[in-house]
């Protein structure tokens, strides 16, 4: 969590990670779409011995999207070479096929390769081939995905994309790098201090987050590939909730140096920070606007916390949002057009979607703890914490709300996601 509106932070994140947690997920799906595409996805030959069942991930990808539906069909064996008989697939519903296969290499590299159909219009829409490493074998399904995403939807795909977490073990807290699914967890750090507040810099090399390894909130960038990391910000106080520039040269913090939280632009190589604005209220959880002009932030200036946007010189705080009493942790899309947020409404702390052109708010969530909404590059999905059925859980939710996929920890206990930028 990023915003200081609770009486005691150290108390608040020992209560967050109370529980004990894993980093295995398994994704559920539920809800259905207003519009959505029927496709099957034929299981890939060659995969029932392979190290990653790629059609099922393929799938689970699309359906996680909200933007897909699945079929089964009766149909032979295809691969990426196979002439499908496309009346069998518009028989049971289908509106595109893909099929493909998966081998292993001389070099034990795994080949994976498709092709992608359209049945309604009778069209070949191509396909591709990845050979990757055989621990990489769900990133090109992730690939595959994004692929028929982009071709059925003209939308780029963020399956190929990754997230950050934070989960607590025991004494044992992790920063974890995941696929977007959630699968495939790698460990970037552990400590036995809360880490907090992990953000993505944009060109998805590098982690931004909190530690109190020093007993005070410290700011660390941390090298994905390389694991170094470099302290960014250690000053008197508190130092907390790390947010990139969309150029990757500048971090907006909240520093309590001078009293009381207040907003700082420093930059990403260290050195002195920058007073946004000079306030007497608590100003905390900035975030960029993806043209890298203004800042949303969090302030209680008009009595409790509402989410307001600063020009990035520091002039001209307008309020953002206005319905609900109590309104923080903003994450802006990249298209700009939408703000994701928690709002506190009968004591439930629901996400809630904010058109911030036309001021129109959705709420997103009928579960009463959720946390750290996170957009995807694409701007179509969200990913947040909360609690559900009892357990503690990572989500993904469409736009309206309506799909929701839950990745969820066997034991869980799991938090702060941030969503991380394409890759190339």
């Amino acid at each position: 969590m990023r915003f200081p509106f609770v009486s005691t932070l150290f108390c608040f994140l020992l209560a967050l990670f109370s529980l004990p947690s894993s980093a295995q997920f398994r994704v559920e799906v539920s809800g259905v779409g207003l519009t959505q595409v029927p496709i099957t996805v034929m299981p890939f030959k060659g995969q029932a011995t392979a190290i990653a069942k790629i059609s099922e991930i393929v799938q689970a990808d699309l359906e996680r999207s909200g933007q897909f539906r699945a079929v089964a069909a009766t149909h032979g064996a295809l691969d990426e070479v196979s002439l499908p008989d496309l009346s069998v697939f518009r028989r049971a519903g289908s509106d595109a096929v893909v099929s493909g296969s998966v081998s292993t290499l001389a070099d034990g590299r795994v080949d994976v390769r498709f092709r992608l159909w359209d049945v309604v219009k009778g069209q070949d829409l191509g396909g591709q081939s990845f050979a990757v490493n055989a621990a990489d074998a769900r990133l090109a399904a992730h690939r595959v995905a994004d692929y028929v995403y982009e071709k059925l939807t003209g939308d780029k795909g963020a399956f190929s994309t990754r997230i950050a977490y934070v989960t607590k073990s025991g004494p044992r807290y992790q920063l974890w790098v995941a696929d977007a699914d959630g699968e495939n967890a790698q460990s970037a750090l552990a400590s036995p201090e809360p880490i907090i507040s992990p953000a993505w810099s944009p060109d998805g090399n590098q982690l931004a987050y909190v530690s109190f390894e020093s007993r005070k909130p410290v700011i660390y960038v941390h090298n994905v590939s390389s694991g170094k990391r470099r302290l960014i910000a250690n000053f008197k106080g508190s130092n907390s909730a790390p947010a990139w520039s969309p150029d990757g040269k500048t971090l907006a913090v909240t520093l309590s140096r001078d009293g009381g939280s207040q907003l700082f632009l420093l930059s990403a190589t260290g050195g002195e920070p920058r007073r946004l604005i000079q306030s007497n209220s608590i100003d905390t959880e900035p975030v960029f606007s993806p043209d890298g002009r203004g800042i949303y932030f969090v302030s209680d200036r008009g009595g409790s916390p509402q989410i307001y946007k600063v020009g990035v010189n520091g002039q001209g705080v307008e309020r953002v949002t206005f319905t609900g009493a109590y309104n923080i942790s903003p994450s802006i899309s990249q298209d700009g057009r939408w703000m994701a947020y928690i709002s506190r409404t009968g004591g439930a702390f629901r996400l809630h979607l904010l058109d911030i052109d036309s001021g129109n708010v959705r709420v997103l969530s009928d579960t009463a703890a959720d946390e750290s909404p996170s957009f995807a590059p694409n701007s179509k999905m969200v990913v947040y914490a909360t609690q559900s059925q009892g357990r503690e859980a990572l989500m993904t939710t469409t736009l309206d709300g309506k799909v929701k996929a839950r990745l969820n920890g066997q034991n869980g206990d799991i938090r702060e996601p941030h969503w991380g930028p394409f890759l190339n």
